[in-house]
């Protein structure tokens, strides 16, 4: 609910399982490069010699970038939406993003890290030159590569945002949460209190 809930918010103000003895690799033990689906090709040659098998989908992988013997001087990043790609293979100096824990800065050679994210502002730095955007909630998944993957539900630009409608949907859920009578009304405008005032935050950051 709660991450429904910020997403039609910020809209408005925009224009390893327990009990396994093994544990499972890290990304970074894995090979480089995806190995063939051996176990199927030679089901499939068994079956039917004198045909090719077809493709399985580890064809179609791109491989994964080695780990760097020395730590690079740029994170790769890449910065996803459900509709768009804000950012694809882009070399920068640092991100910071929105954590539940805080705000988390990724610089090159970050130890591999899950971040969940909550409503705030992520900043990418490249030089002089800082790009800001409000994120409503997702993950960062950063790699022993110096590679950073951060998914987000929905994310604006910072200058997008009217700072206007954010104080007036502040306002208004401050009040719906003096005068909510039952527990839904309650939890439904203290999440509406949260976004616009980390809406509000990010804007004076």
């Amino acid at each position: 609910m709660f991450r429904q809930a910020t997403t039609r918010l910020l809209y408005r103000s925009t224009t390893a399982a327990a009990g396994r003895t093994k544990a499972s690799p890290f990304s970074t033990d894995l090979p480089t490069f995806p190995a063939a689906d051996e176990a199927f090709v030679g089901a499939w040659k068994k079956a039917m010699p004198n045909m090719e098998p077809p493709k399985t989908p580890l064809a179609f992988m791109v491989p994964r970038p080695a780990t760097p013997s020395s730590i690079p001087s740029k994170l790769t990043v890449n910065f996803v939406l459900p509709y768009s790609s804000e950012l694809s293979a882009k070399e920068v100096d640092m991100v910071i993003v929105p954590a539940t824990t805080g705000q988390m800065g990724i610089l090159p050679g970050h130890v591999p890290t899950i971040a969940e994210l909550k409503p705030g502002l992520l900043s990418v730095h490249d030089g002089n030159d800082v790009k800001k955007y409000f994120v409503s909630s997702g993950f960062a998944f950063i790699h022993a590569n110096s590679f950073a993957d951060i998914i987000a539900v929905k994310a604006v630009p910072i200058e997008q945002i009217d700072p206007a409608l954010v104080q007036k949907g502040l306002t208004e859920f401050t009040q719906k949460l003096s005068s909510a009578s039952s527990d839904l009304e309650k939890a439904e405008a203290q999440i509406g209190v949260d976004v616009h005032s980390a809406l509000n935050s990010a804007l004076s950051g």
